[in-house]
């Protein structure tokens, strides 16, 4: 972004980053178990966390760098189109407070550590918790590389690095550093770690944006100078496209691509797998229904940081990469000390989710496919074992793409992962309330959704670039844009409902569920619950 170094920020920034580093390291003690080696110790934190602890570690989890950068960014190159993402995050509480519970019951009542292993216990699949699993680690992997292009975003605006001439290992040099601290302790500590940061994370990000909501207005004139500003510069031609930039409010053609937008992002949202392992760490099922009532603080949080993007125009920010405008906003109204401040938050923000959703993936490739189809007689310990070293091969390859490739194409590879994702829905929330679907039209759903969300997304193309230029296309049979994802969902399901009446009407076999009625509603400390119970290998149809 720029040549000379911001020497104060860059002075808070890793006075914050080391503090995190001690507390990641210093984790591993917090809670301890006397046996450490399984993943429920690991990749779960020993499912001891209370409210408060899950509150932010959710937080932490769901409201990344990404969405600090990225979100706020939206706006700033197209207006209140960008705001979206404010309704879906209102969307999916009541949403998650119907089901998140039931998972919390049967996970915790059977030992399960990943949707995949609900799957597969539901419905006697390996196929299907085999589809969900691979799902799982496609969608995490471009979010986790993401996370660290926002770190990335942040040393550039503060020059660290060098220019755009600088010798690559010079100029990434930091990323790497940062890289390999978020993998030692996360490799050290599990779970344990980003739980423990996250309070840090999230005190700093709400500090930042109360200033930010405050101090930058007072600056740039008040509100009203600055959505001027806004709506002038939003209504004005984009010489790349000879069309408006965008504007302040959806216009009526928006309409439909805002709505799919914010409800096929609400479904998305707790299908990937970093979100079910935060809520899986939880000591209680009472302690998730209570973090569904007060997570919608976060919305709050999010309204106003979206607020950043008409900000940045209003400033004048000018950036040719617009995942740079908030920090360059930041680097250009704040006192330096403070602009520290902002990219601590931001950087240590992307270290938290990026933690999780290594485990995650760690854990998923451990219990779904190296326990499943590989070492079936794996001990706990060596599971373990595996699930510490691929956390690290994940990192590694998400470290490899934010290198490696463009930015914009690691921003588009993370929008098909919201699509991807998506596709899980019928076989987890399904099966969470009814075995009526049949486990092969599941997998025909998913498959169609899979391929249909793909070649969707491959086929949208921009000015700047020919293929996954978007997440947006038209609805067949209806004319309107809209979310890929979304389309791809309404498919899937219908193909389940006709497929599962289909296989009913013939008596294609059922796989054997090894769940009951009464374990989805079990909670912490009913008679046979235990978080250290391995996944049942039979049982008797569940009858719900």
């Amino acid at each position: 972004m720029k040549n000379d170094v911001n020497g104060v920020a860059l002075g808070v920034f890793i006075f914050f980053f080391l503090a995190v580093t001690v507390m990641g390291f210093m984790a591993a003690r917090w809670r301890a178990a006397e046996n450490a080696n399984n993943l429920d110790e690991w990749g779960l934190g020993g499912r001891s966390f209370g409210t408060w602890v899950t509150w932010f570690l959710l937080g932490g989890d769901l409201y990344t760098a990404y969405t600090f950068v990225a979100v706020p960014a939206a706006i700033y190159a197209a207006g209140a189109s960008g705001f979206f993402a404010v309704p879906y995050t209102i969307l999916v509480y009541p949403l998650i407070f119907l089901f998140l519970p039931r998972l919390w019951s049967v996970s915790h009542k059977h030992g399960y550590v990943t949707t995949s292993d609900f799957v597969r216990g539901r419905f006697g699949s390996k196929s299907l918790s085999l589809a969900v699993a691979v799902t799982g680690i496609l969608a995490t992997m471009p979010y986790i590389a993401l996370q660290l292009v926002g770190i990335q975003a942040v040393l550039d605006v503060m020059g660290v690095g060098g220019g755009e001439n600088t010798n690559w290992f010079i100029k990434d040099l930091p990323l790497l550093i940062a890289f390999g601290v978020l993998a030692a302790y996360t490799y050290s500590s599990g779970l344990r770690a980003p739980a423990l940061i996250a309070f840090v994370k999230d005190t700093l990000i709400y500090i930042v944006i109360v200033v930010a909501i405050i101090y930058i207005p007072i600056k740039l004139g008040g509100f009203d100078d600055i959505f001027s500003k806004a709506g002038d510069w939003l209504s004005s031609d984009n010489p790349k496209t000879g069309a408006p930039r965008g504007a302040l409010a959806p216009g009526e053609k928006a309409q439909w691509a805002y709505a799919t937008l914010a409800v096929g992002s609400a479904l998305a949202l707790f299908m990937y797998p970093h979100s079910i392992t935060a809520t899986l760490s939880s000591r209680s099922r009472e302690v998730i229904r209570r973090n569904t009532t007060i997570l919608p603080l976060y919305s709050l949080m999010l309204g106003l940081l979206a607020l950043l993007g008409f900000m940045a125009i209003a400033a004048g920010v000018k950036v040719d990469n617009n995942q740079l405008a908030i920090p360059q906003l930041f680097e250009d109204m704040f006192p330096d000390w403070f602009a520290g401040v902002a990219f601590a938050a931001i950087g240590i923000g992307a270290l938290v989710p990026a933690a999780i959703m290594s485990i995650a993936a760690a854990n998923l490739f451990t219990r779904n496919i190296y326990k499943d189809f590989l070492r079936p007689n794996a001990t706990p310990e060596q599971e373990t074992k595996v699930s510490k070293l691929v956390s690290l091969l994940v990192k590694v390859g998400a470290l490899v793409f934010v290198l490696g490739m463009d930015k914009s194409v690691a921003i588009n590879f993370q929008l098909l992962g919201g699509v991807w994702i998506l596709q899980t829905f019928p076989a987890l929330v399904g099966g969470l309330f009814t075995r009526w679907f049949h486990r092969w039209a599941l997998l025909a759903g998913w498959a169609v959704g899979m391929v249909y969300g793909t070649m969707a997304a491959y086929g949208v193309a921009t000015p700047t670039q020919k293929h996954f230029g978007g997440s947006q296309k038209e609805i067949p049979g209806i004319g309107e844009i809209g979310y890929i994802g979304f389309t791809a969902f309404v498919l899937n399901a219908a193909v389940v409902v006709v497929l599962t009446l289909v296989l009913r009407a013939v008596k294609a076999p059922d796989g054997v569920d090894e769940t009951t009625a009464a374990d989805y509603k079990a909670d912490a400390g009913d008679p046979g619950v235990k978080a250290d119970l391995p996944p049942a290998t039979a049982g008797t149809s569940g009858g719900h």
